[in-house]
C-alpha cells in the first residue's frame, strides 16, 4: 500500500488502531522517535525502552496464558514486571464480553476443585459447556454451595436450556428442574475432557505442581481469558 507524503513530515508505518499512515512527531525525552496519526490522533513511538509499551504486548500476554506459563514465567519472557503483568492481565479479562447464551441448547455442568493460596483454602470453578459448540457459555468461583451452583444454573434457565448433564451431585437434584436434568453415565464426557485439558494447559490448575493461585481476582481474569478471548 502506499503511504500518503506530508510537506511538512514523511509519513512512515502504520497506526496499530486505524491502520492509516503515520507521520514523524517529534522525538522523546530519550531521543526516540515520535509518530502521530493524523485520522484517529494517536501516537506511537518506534522502539519502545520499556517492553510493556508495545503494542502487540496485550495479544502476547493473552497467548502465553492461553499456553500455561504463570506470572513469573510470562514476566520472563515478555521482559517486563510481575506487577505489570498482573495489571494488565486483569485490564484484558475486563474488556472480553462473556458470550451469549444460545436458548434451547444441551448443555454439560461440572465443578473443579482448586485452592488459592494454600490447600486448605479449596474453591471450586463451577461451569456450564455447550455440548454441541463444546464452548464455555458460563462460569464462577466459590464454596461448593447452592449460591456457587446457581450463579451459572440460572444463566441456563434464562437461555431455556434443552437439557443439562451432570454428574451425581446431590445438589443438582434440587436446583434443576427435573424435566430438563440429566444424570448418565458418560453423559459429561465432554466437560470432563475439558477439565483435563484446563489442568494441562494452566498451571495454576495442575494437581502437581508448586505453581497456584495467590489471588481470587487473577484466578478469575485467567479463566476468563482462557474461556473467552
Amino acid at each position: 500500500m502506499m503511504l500518503k507524503k506530508s510537506s511538512c513530515f514523511k509519513c512512515v508505518g502504520q497506526c496499530d488502531s486505524c491502520n492509516n499512515a503515520m507521520i514523524k512527531y517529534g522525538k522523546t525525552k530519550l531521543g526516540n522517535q515520535r509518530y502521530y496519526c493524523k485520522t484517529c490522533n494517536n501516537t506511537k513511538v518506534g522502539q519502545y525502552v520499556y517492553k510493556a509499551y508495545e503494542s502487540t504486548i496485550n495479544n502476547n500476554i493473552v497467548l502465553l496464558t492461553k499456553e500455561g506459563l504463570g506470572i513469573r514465567s510470562a514476566a520472563r519472557v515478555l521482559q517486563i514486571s510481575t506487577t505489570t503483568l498482573l495489571k494488565r492481565i486483569i485490564a484484558i479479562a475486563k474488556n472480553i464480553p462473556q458470550p451469549i447464551i444460545s436458548n434451547h441448547k444441551t448443555y454439560e455442568v461440572d465443578e473443579m476443585r482448586c485452592f488459592i493460596k494454600r490447600k486448605e483454602k479449596l474453591i471450586w470453578i463451577v461451569y456450564a459447556l455447550e455440548r454441541d459448540t463444546k464452548k464455555v457459555v458460563s462460569f464462577t468461583i466459590g464454596a461448593r454451595t447452592n449460591k456457587t451452583l446457581n450463579v451459572v444454573l440460572t444463566a441456563l434457565k434464562l437461555a431455556k436450556a434443552k437439557t443439562i448433564y451432570t454428574d451425581g451431585l446431590k445438589q443438582y437434584q434440587f436446583l434443576i428442574e427435573k424435566a430438563v436434568h440429566k444424570v448418565i453415565r458418560f453423559a459429561t464426557n465432554h466437560i470432563e475432557r475439558n477439565n483435563l485439558s484446563m489442568r494441562t494447559h494452566l498451571k495454576r490448575l495442575n494437581r502437581k505442581t508448586i505453581c497456584f493461585s495467590r489471588s481470587f481476582m487473577v484466578l478469575q481474569c485467567i479463566l476468563r481469558i482462557y474461556f473467552w478471548s
